[in-house]
């Protein structure tokens, strides 16, 4: 067994409930800090769970930060628990209110911290796409625990928006913004089996983007993607089409149903491009789909908070951790594998035959792509 298998090891949760049980037994074990990032947090009856172990555990003596999106979680940002938590000694910071004098501010409606992370101790973390919010109890999504060298990475990454976040800086990049260690988006230039992949608005920091793209077009054998919104840019749909081509088998999961219905209209207006290129496309269909995560041959994987689509590759802060490790590769293929026997395909030649109503709503959907 390799040293890194050795000193990386990592866990996966397929449904939200199953990772916020082993969330919390590590908060109620946390001895130093605790640090959580999340888009959504609801005070909710999961939400209060966290809620109560912060707050035995600032009690403690341990550090407690609670970094929200202040839409995702606007209900938390705009309730009386705010005052509570920081009472009883947690420290809480809110990305990009949405104050009235900028309601007509551009960047108050987008360029949002989608991201979903957990530091113990920077010694245990969490990514994945899981939020804190009762509604996801059951449905099928990707978490992974992970423990080893990579946490410092995390810890980087929660500490620099933590940072920007309390200076009040969302959209100053006056100097780089992630470390230069998570700019290499190529595989072959890496020498480690784990590494953290961040995205922001800027354009030379898309990272998670740019590295998407670059292990698509040199993928060899399979690309095999999940995600419950599919509203790629045109830059990504011709490289999925490409590799499709080529001979490299392409598949992608996304919901039957997701939790936002004219997302999947727009998702649908993707499929006669992708299947006639021979893509082949899978409605999910037992629980709402949230995973995010990409199968690139037998040697690249990737498993965080981004969408494929605008909003989460252009457009938000979004963190994804990135394994080249052979046997966290197979097991999130085994886990897509099983996520097929949950689908049905859509077919081609069915497709085709779907009503003249149905391609109007695509239809319709095309000119706000980019905002959803």
């Amino acid at each position: 067994m390799s040293e890194f298998v050795r000193t990386n090891q990592w866990k996966f949760f397929l449904h939200a409930h199953d990772a916020w049980e082993c969330m919390l037994d590590d908060c109620r074990n946390a001895q130093v800090s605790i640090d959580m990032e999340q888009y959504i947090f609801e005070h909710d009856a999961i939400g209060d769970r966290f809620i109560r172990i912060f707050e035995q555990k600032a009690r403690e003596g341990v550090r407690v930060r609670l970094l929200c999106d202040a839409a995702g979680s606007s209900n938390l940002y705009n309730s009386a628990r705010v005052k509570r938590l920081l009472a009883s000694g947690i420290e809480v910071l809110f990305f990009n209110p949405i104050k009235p004098w900028r309601i007509n501010n551009y960047s108050s409606w987008f360029f949002r911290d989608h991201r979903k992370v957990l530091v113990i101790d920077s010694h245990v973390g969490y990514i994945g796409g899981v939020g804190v919010h009762q509604r996801m109890h059951n449905w099928r999504d990707t978490q992974v625990r992970i423990e080893g060298p990579v946490i410092h990475e995390l810890d980087y990454v929660f500490d620099q928006m933590w940072n920007r976040t309390k200076e009040g800086k969302f959209f100053r990049f006056n100097k780089p913004f992630f470390s230069a260690e998570q700019q290499t988006s190529k595989p072959q230039a890496l020498t480690k089996y784990f590494y953290f992949l961040t995205n922001s608005p800027r354009f030379h920091q898309r990272f998670i983007y740019h590295s998407l793209i670059d292990v698509i077009r040199n993928a060899h054998t399979c690309v095999y993607l999940t995600t419950p919104y599919f509203i790629p840019d045109l830059r990504l749909v011709r490289v999925l089409r490409l590799a499709a081509r080529r001979g490299v088998d392409v598949r992608l999961i996304v919901p039957n149903a997701s939790d936002h219905p004219i997302v999947d209209i727009a998702t649908q207006s993707y499929f006669w491009i992708m299947l006639k290129a021979g893509v082949r496309i899978y409605l999910y269909r037992d629980h709402v789909l949230h995973a995010k995560t990409v199968i690139i041959d037998d040697d690249w994987a990737s498993v965080g908070s981004a969408n494929l689509d605008s909003l989460s590759l252009l457009l938000n802060y979004e963190a994804n951790l990135v394994g080249t490790n052979h046997t966290f590769v197979s097991e999130l293929r085994g886990h897509f594998m099983e996520d097929l026997n949950r689908s049905r395909e859509v077919i081609f030649s069915d497709w085709k035959k779907r009503s003249w109503f149905r391609k109007l709503f695509e239809a319709i959907t095309w000119p706000i792509h980019k905002f959803l």
